[in-house]
């Protein structure tokens, strides 16, 4: 019997709320979601520890500081996360890779500096390296299925049962932009479909595999049956190729990726980076019910997407948060009362988490900051007019 079975019936107020708005349970109250924050200065202060006190212990600090913010649910667990960011941002040591700023992209001592040189690495290479990936993978293998029980077990323990902890995995065909960089990717993209779609379901069949463990361990272990995929396709402009080309190359792929988590009865949400609006309702075709993030200021529509509807029919389950591009670190505290307020209006009445559209950076203002906590607090505890 895994953690998260012992735990029926003995979860904190903060967990069972969370459980509730994962299983669509009316509740007047507003469910909070994890506060991605970076400012390492700002966690110390707020929970009474000493500076230095993160470096020293990150899981510690990390776990005070979502008690403090009301945290409902964390499906993410990063403690680590704000120790690669300085209080001015990335470092200027950072390591370098293939989308911000490498001055040579090399994939297994292969330059590639041409969209050719990406078609010619994934033949070579990652094709090859990927079928024998799917020839041994055992998608019933009951050692794996539960190390994923315990792995996730674990980080529930430490969490105790004040915070519900979620799993977190995707696996699903990416556009490889990651590992060759925009330039020759997106040029062999367009040049080379063919190549794309091959490469695509390749992918597929392997995600379609590790999924089918995943929904085994996830069920078998008791564990919250949502899933929020993480994968960007869209910056402030649109969609990173043209949708259309998504439809024929990528799109049938990923349904056949996710498949078996949706024969489990365990929900998909969709984190929302940049304008994909035009992804939005392909998405909910392919059987996804729920969004988080929201670039408003890139021509997201929260409230548009919180009136839709799954593919069946069903409400989708929605995590809106405050704006951490504009609303946060350039607007004043009435500014996020008000965003707050309209995330619950404009939102769905069952179903619905408050937070941070994203992560928060340092020297995010700070009265902005607690005015957020203050207000996660108000719907939290209080819950909707």
């Amino acid at each position: 019997m895994s953690l998260y079975h012992e735990l029926s019936g003995k979860w904190g107020p903060r967990a069972q709320l969370a459980l509730d708005t994962i299983a669509m349970r009316p509740r007047r109250q507003v469910a909070t979601y994890c506060i991605f924050a970076m400012d390492i200065p700002l966690m110390e202060r707020l929970t009474g520890n000493a500076p230095g006190s993160y470096v020293a212990d990150p899981n510690r600090i990390y776990l005070a500081f979502q008690n403090l913010a009301g945290t409902c649910f964390i499906d993410q667990y990063i403690p680590d996360n704000p120790l690669t960011m300085g209080q001015e941002g990335y470092e200027q040591d950072t390591a370098k890779t293939a989308t911000t700023g490498a001055e040579h992209v090399v994939v297994d001592d292969m330059l590639i500096d041409t969209p050719e040189a990406v078609v010619e690495h994934m033949e070579r290479v990652a094709w090859p390296r990927l079928r024998k990936e799917i020839e041994l993978f055992d998608a019933q293998d009951p050692a794996t299925i539960e190390r994923f029980i315990a792995a996730e077990s674990a980080i529930q323990a430490r969490f105790s049962p004040a915070i519900l902890k979620g799993p977190y995995v995707t696996a699903l065909p990416v556009v490889h932009y990651g590992r060759y960089g925009y330039e020759n990717y997106l040029m062999a993209y367009a040049l080379y479909p063919e190549v794309m779609e091959k490469d695509f379901a390749q992918q597929a069949e392997l995600a379609n595999k590790r999924n089918q463990l995943y929904a085994a361990a996830i069920v078998r272990g008791g564990m919250p049956r949502l899933l929020r995929l993480d994968h960007d396709l869209a910056d402030s402009r649109g969609t990173l190729v043209d949708v259309k080309s998504l439809d024929r190359l990528w799109f049938p792929h990923f349904q056949r990726s996710i498949r078996p988590l949706l024969d489990a009865g365990i929900r998909l949400i969709w984190h929302c980076d940049g304008n994909l609006m035009e992804m939005v309702p392909r998405l909910i075709g392919c059987g996804i019910t729920g969004f988080q993030g929201f670039q408003y200021e890139d021509g997201m529509d929260y409230e548009k997407i919180c009136r839709m509807k799954g593919r069946n029919g069903e409400d989708l389950l929605i995590i809106g948060g405050v704006s951490v591009t504009r609303t946060l670190p350039m607007g004043t505290p009435q500014d996020v009362k008000d965003q707050i307020k309209w995330l619950v209006d404009s939102g769905p009445k069952v179903g619905l988490f408050l937070g941070p559209s994203s992560s928060i950076t340092p020297r995010t203002n700070h009265e902005n900051i607690r005015t957020l906590l203050e207000g996660l607090a108000y719907y939290r505890e209080h819950g909707r007019d």
